[in-house]
C-alpha cells in the first residue's frame, strides 16, 4: 500500500483526536454528518466488495465468522461504551481514572479495521476507515480530557490509537504473504470477522448518529452520498 494511504489513515485519527483541544461544547453537528457519511460508505464497501471477495474461495464457513465478528463487536462495546461510533459519554465526575477498557477495545477495533487493506479495494476502504476514525478519535480525546488526563498523555494515547489501523494492515499483509506460519490459509475467515465488525459498526452509525434515530434531510444527504460514492467505485471497477 502506498505511503500516502498509511499517512491518511494515521492523520485522520490523529488530527481528529487532537482537534478536541480546539473545539468546545457537546454539539458537534459536522462530526455527526461525517460519521453518517463514513458509516454509509463503509457499509457500501462491505456489501459491494468485502463480502463477495470473502466468499470467492468457496469457503462456506465464512458466514459463521461474519456472525462471530458481529457478536465480537457487541462485546467490545461493553468496554468502549460506543466510542467507535463517535459517541461521547459524560463521565462520572467523582471518579477520574484512566479509561483502560475504552482504550484497549478501541485500539483492537482499529487494528482489525486495518486488516482488509491487504486484500485490495484499498482506495475505498482507506477513505471509509479514515473518515470513520475522525469522530471516533475525537470522542476518545474527549474521554481522556474529561477524566482529567494531562494534555501530553491525551496526545500520546491518541497517537497510539492512530497507529492501530496501519499496524493492522501490516499484520494482515504478513498473513496474506505467508510470513506467519500457515495462517494465510484462513485469511478469508479472518476477513469474515472483520466484515462482521464492519456491518455492526456501519449499521449502528446509520441508526444512532442522530437523536431518536431520525433521518434528517442533512443526514439523508450524507448517507446517500456515502452509498453513491461506494457504488460509483464499484461500477468503475466492473
Amino acid at each position: 500500500m502506498e505511503t500516502w494511504k498509511i499517512l491518511f489513515l494515521f492523520s485522520c485519527a490523529f488530527l481528529g483526536g487532537t482537534s478536541v483541544f480546539l473545539f468546545k461544547g457537546d454539539n458537534h453537528k459536522t462530526l455527526k454528518l461525517v460519521l453518517s457519511f463514513s458509516g454509509a460508505y463503509l457499509f457500501g464497501i462491505t456489501v459491494l466488495h468485502l463480502i463477495p471477495d470473502a466468499y470467492h474461495g468457496n469457503d462456506n464457513m465464512v458466514g459463521v465468522f461474519i456472525l462471530i465478528g458481529f457478536l465480537f463487536q457487541i462485546v467490545l462495546e461493553q468496554f468502549s461504551q460506543g466510542i467507535e461510533h463517535g459517541h461521547i459519554h459524560k463521565p462520572n465526575l467523582e471518579h477520574h481514572i484512566f479509561p483502560l477498557g475504552i482504550m484497549i477495545s478501541l485500539c483492537l477495533h482499529a487494528f482489525l479495521e486495518g486488516m482488509p487493506l491487504a486484500e485490495g479495494y484499498q482506495n475505498q476502504l482507506v477513505f471509509g476507515i479514515g473518515l470513520h476514525h475522525i469522530p471516533a478519535a475525537f470522542a476518545l480525546g474527549s474521554v481522556f480530557l474529561a477524566n482529567r488526563q494531562s494534555n501530553r498523555s491525551t496526545v500520546f494515547y491518541i497517537l497510539l490509537f492512530a497507529l492501530m489501523a496501519p499496524a493492522g494492515y501490516f499484520f494482515s499483509m504478513t498473513l496474506s504473504n505467508g510470513g506467519i506460519g500457515n495462517l494465510q490459509h484462513y485469511f478469508n475467515r479472518i476477513m469474515g470477522v472483520v466484515i462482521g465488525i464492519f456491518l455492526h459498526i456501519s449499521t449502528t452509525i446509520l441508526f444512532e448518529s442522530s437523536s431518536d434515530h431520525k433521518f434528517t434531510i442533512r443526514k439523508m444527504i450524507a448517507v446517500l452520498l456515502g452509498i453513491s460514492i461506494a457504488l460509483a467505485g464499484f461500477l468503475i471497477e466492473l
